[in-house]
């Protein structure tokens, strides 16, 4: 584990889509970790928002709105074999260039699976037609049909991303903690039956963001520590979550799809409509939002053992995201304005002055308690390991670099997501830029210290049925 010297080398073009706040931040480490010239980079933008620093590093930078239509004509005389397309960008679909690069023989990576513009917002689809399952679902049918080709790494950020990671990792702490002796798992049953042995019921991708700015949230803003239109766009989908076989509670306006690897619920309201309980060592007990992710989704499908055709385990799995306080009031705003976007939208970066991002994976039912497991990094330190860095941020580059270096290494896997390749490459490569990588247990339960003076409907005999997490 290293902050300087490379990891690998490259004699492609790499072609950036968006220099936000994601591509900004990674631009150091390319060049820190990454042999390859300036030169060789091209990055193509919506809008000017990050041109300075392009410019800082020499690299030829492009605004142009990618559509339907005109893709390809901008991105073929970019994109040939070897070369490499790092999507981080908003509304552009990644199944299209996902198959533009399949043909070109360029390698892929992006931080999400993104739709064209529109069809999160577009009233006559379904819930499920806007949710991430069916995303998923359509770039899972695509590798079905294209079982080989250019490595696409799809959802390698931080979450998801380093989520499905982090749960791989929890899973060995935990046997260990145990005494349990096991083969080292080699596929998606192994580690299934890893977790089954273990007892996990829930696995909470837990996220408390703690910055602080010396400029506070201003009427009709918007503020957040990464992507604003990103943040909402995943808040206003319907929630989502993996859904376990343990669960006898069907949630208040709950719908299943009925299509696919079945894996995962939705609900009949936006995700950052809707509060979870959950818990990170630092913060202890809060109400998270349940904003839908695609990990939710391909970490409960990977984790689930059938039978004979029939469900015989799988945890329930979904984010519980407290965002920094700016945010948190934004979303209130955004709430009480119909889920119309604030006229003004800020990224805090120079004027944030204190603050971590607390982020993990929390592991619950096993005998010696909940576990979480994941990542503690202050500003300070980001800003000491990386230029152009929040806590945030840094994070999700430490994920994206860790996966351009596999991809790198693995040119010819095909489509690929973050549950599917080798997690210690990526995990060794995304450490030191996480700052304190820790495994902590606790007795927290979500029925623990509930307040007795309102009548709640509770399990108390098996405290992880999801009602018990979820805030109606």
């Amino acid at each position: 584990m290293q902050l300087s010297g490379k990891y690998a080398s490259f004699s492609g073009n790499l072609l950036m889509l968006g220099l936000g706040s994601v591509g900004q931040a990674i631009l150091p480490l390319l060049f820190r970790h990454i042999d390859l010239q300036p030169g060789k980079i091209k990055i193509i933008a919506a809008n000017e928002n990050g041109r300075e620093i392009a410019n800082e590093f020499g690299i030829e930078f492009t605004v142009q709105s990618l559509t339907k239509d005109n893709y390809k004509s901008q991105l073929e005389s970019s994109l040939n074999t070897g070369d490499f397309l790092l999507n981080l960008s908003v509304d552009v679909s990644s199944l299209a260039l996902i198959k533009f690069c399949g043909e070109r023989g360029a390698l892929y990576l992006d931080t999400c699976i993104e739709p064209w513009a529109g069809r999160y917002t577009d009233p006559s689809a379904t819930l499920s037609q806007r949710s991430n399952y069916a995303l998923r679902e359509e770039v899972l049918a695509f590798r079905r049909e294209n079982p080989t080709g250019p490595t696409a790494i799809v959802t390698l950020g931080a979450n998801p991303g380093l989520a499905s990671i982090f749960v791989k990792q929890a899973l060995l702490n935990i046997a260990d903690d145990n005494n349990l002796v096991i083969t080292k798992p080699a596929s998606y049953g192994d580690w299934a039956e890893l977790a089954q042995r273990l007892g996990i019921k829930v696995i909470h991708v837990a996220e408390r963001d703690t910055q602080i700015s010396n400029q506070r949230k201003q009427r009709d803003e918007f503020v957040n520590t990464w992507s604003v239109e990103g943040f909402v766009s995943e808040g206003l989908q319907p929630a989502e979550m993996g859904w376990g076989s343990h669960e006898r509670h069907w949630p208040p306006g709950a719908g299943r799809h009925d299509y696919g690897c079945d894996a995962a619920i939705y609900l009949s309201r936006p995700g950052a409509g809707t509060r979870v309980r959950s818990w990170t060592p630092l913060e202890g007990s809060y109400l998270g939002f349940l904003i839908t992710h695609g990990e939710s989704i391909s970490i409960a499908d990977h984790l689930t053992i059938r039978e004979n055709g029939e469900l015989i385990y799988r945890p329930t799995v979904h984010y519980a995201y407290h965002p920094c306080d700016d945010a948190v009031l934004s979303l209130h705003e955004l709430a009480g304005k119909n889920w119309q976007l604030q006229r003004n939208q800020r990224i805090m970066q120079g004027e944030i002055v204190a603050g971590m991002d607390e982020l993990g994976v929390l592991l619950m039912g096993n005998e010696k308690g909940s576990y979480w497991y994941g990542s503690r990094l202050t500003i300070d330190e980001a800003r000491r390991l990386a230029s152009h860095n929040t806590a945030t941020s840094l994070q999700v580059v430490a994920g994206v670099l860790g996966g351009l270096v596999w991809a790198l290494r693995n040119p010819y896997a095909g489509v690929v997501e973050p549950d599917d390749i080798d997690f210690r490459t990526v995990l060794d490569i995304a450490t030191p830029y996480l700052g304190e990588v820790a495994g902590v247990y606790s007795d927290w339960t979500p029925i623990r210290d509930r307040n007795p003076l309102y009548q709640e409907n509770m399990d108390k005999d098996d405290p992880w049925q999801f009602i018990n997490f979820f805030v109606t």
